[in-house]
């Protein structure tokens, strides 16, 4: 059956590779969306979509928003992709990178590839909204001295020449992306599969030593703690929530850690278990 799978961008973008990539030789209908909160009223509509999000990405670091929309949508992680980020300069074909005046992209990728851009002083440099989208707006309106840092796929799908690639300064750039859906749709797809890591977030009491005693108990219980994510509570002045993945081996000890934590924590909730994401190379 044809999994519906919904992304922030269109085709071309990082996020289609990456679903791509992890549904690899499944049938999928990728629908393309403008915003991240647009991704999660595609599921809303339709329980059975699967979003597909960017959580953190190893230059730039982690994109806070999306921590947040992931708890508030009460949507389940149910795996997550590591992609190599590999960027391209591409332009109308037959031109020449000395005949590029300007070079449009996202914010993140122009800055992911500033040792390549400070190189061509004589450009002027525009923020987009998308990598993809200034791919294909360049390719719809045939802006000559115009090219974008986009992905080689979105470069062949709109019919544009790679001038040049792997641009980007950092060659271990990859973007960790989560893969969300229904709770219901969720238990669906996890049933029968093997789980080794949790998405988990919580509160604190201000007390000394709060953070440490959970963080006591996790490694007593043999969790690996592979990432911790604060994040103010709004309207709950200097209050905070800690968003937290962690690895394990036994799913028996996972439970029992969990069960430890909970009374030492507030607003405690478990944003997914899934198998830890293969990283493209």
């Amino acid at each position: 059956m044809k999994k519906r799978v919904a992304i922030q961008g269109i085709s071309g973008s990082y996020h289609e590779i990456a679903a791509t990539n992890y549904f690899a030789g499944e049938e999928i209908e990728i629908t393309g969306c403008v915003t991240f909160r647009d991704v999660v009223g595609e599921i809303r509509k339709d329980p059975s979509v699967i979003g597909v999000m960017a959580i953190e990405n190893t230059i730039a670091g982690s994109l806070l928003q999306n921590h947040e929309l992931i708890r508030q949508s009460g949507f389940y992680i149910i795996g997550e992709y590591k992609l190599r980020i590999s960027h391209s300069l591409a332009a109308l074909p037959g031109s020449s990178i000395q005949a590029i005046k300007e070079v449009d992209s996202h914010p993140i990728a122009l800055m992911q590839c500033t040792d390549f851009l400070d190189a061509m002083p004589r450009i002027s440099i525009v923020e987009k909204e998308d990598t993809a989208m200034s791919a294909k707006w360049i390719a719809d309106n045939r802006l000559e001295g115009h090219a974008a840092i986009c992905s080689r796929r979105a470069a062949e799908i709109f019919g544009l020449e790679v001038i040049a690639e792997g641009i980007e300064t950092n060659k271990r750039n990859f973007t960790r992306f989560l893969f969300i859906a229904d709770t219901w749709t969720a238990d669906e797809l996890l049933r029968g599969t093997s789980r080794n890591k949790a998405s988990l977030v919580f509160a604190l009491p201000h007390a000394v030593g709060s953070l440490s005693q959970i963080l006591s108990v996790l490694s007593f219980y043999d969790m690996n703690l592979t990432k911790i994510q604060s994040l103010p509570i709004v309207g709950r002045e200097w209050q905070y929530l800690f968003y937290i993945n962690l690895t394990f081996g036994d799913y028996t000890r996972y439970k029992q850690a969990l069960d430890a934590v909970m009374p030492l924590t507030k607003d405690f909730k478990i944003l997914g278990e899934y198998a830890e994401g293969q990283q493209s190379v």
